[in-house]
């Protein structure tokens, strides 16, 4: 069992930054992905992180968001820069090839 608890999201205008934490009740060695859901949409993958570090992005996100993690905190992050209006969603983070799911923390950018 693990529980996964985001944070970090909150409201920010179009430029800005943010930086949410997933983090785990236990070390966990998975790979790691974080999901975003927007209203009416359906969640869509963000960008994932091996436990040897391999990274890969939406294209959507790629070179504005940075994803890495701290085994010894048993914590990924999530770094969104250059924030824009699209980027509004539910941020989940999850471990792949698990039910595990966090419950979510709320990104909204606007003006």
């Amino acid at each position: 069992q693990v529980q996964l608890v985001e944070s970090g999201g909150g409201l920010v205008q179009p430029g800005e930054s943010l930086t949410l934490s997933c983090a785990a009740s236990r070390r966990t060695v998975s790979t790691v992905g974080w999901y975003r859901q927007a209203p009416g949409k359906q969640r869509e993958l963000v960008a994932l992180i091996t436990n040897s570090r391999s990274r890969n992005y939406a294209d959507s996100v790629k070179g504005r968001f940075t994803i890495s993690r701290d085994n010894a905190k048993n914590t990924v992050y999530l770094q969104m820069n250059s924030l824009i209006f699209e980027d509004t969603a539910v941020y989940y983070c999850h471990l792949e090839g698990t039910d595990y799911w966090g419950q979510g923390t709320q990104v909204t950018v606007s003006s």
